[in-house]
């Protein structure tokens, strides 16, 4: 598919699509159309790749990270230990985000809770939540 079919299969913008091509996250086949400039072909495995980035974005992380979790994916060749070495580090990460998640909503909620009782006691403070993660 082209350009613009890959953009609305993914739901992405084409410009983001071509930010992702300079990044090395996608790598469309390059066509014999289209004179000067071949057109990018992209396959169903693109968009694979594409949601997935997408789910990373979701998740909180970086492009910077993405890029080296794909650079590092493909580096070695993919094998079964490869795979599970990769999973187990985005699992890794996933659950320290999810911790320091779980730390922040509970002081948003002792915090709404603090305002909905009329502020009578003393607040909660931030710092308790957030670094008894550490």
């Amino acid at each position: 598919m082209l350009i613009s079919e890959f953009a609305k299969a993914t739901g992405m913008t084409v410009d983001t699509i071509r930010f992702y091509i300079a990044k090395g996250l996608l790598t469309p086949h390059v066509g014999r159309k289209g004179g000067s400039r071949p057109y990018q072909i992209f396959s169903q495995g693109d968009v694979t790749t594409a949601l997935m980035i997408k789910l990373q974005k979701s998740l909180g992380y970086s492009i910077r990270e993405i890029v080296d979790i794909n650079a590092g994916y493909h580096v070695q060749p993919v094998s079964p230990q490869a795979t599970i070495r990769a999973l187990k580090q985005q699992i890794d990460k996933l659950e320290e985000k999810q911790k320091n998640l779980q730390s922040a909503l509970l002081f948003l909620r002792d915090k709404l809770q603090w305002v909905e009782s009329g502020m009578s006691e003393d607040a909660p403070h931030a710092e308790k939540y957030l670094c008894q993660q550490r």
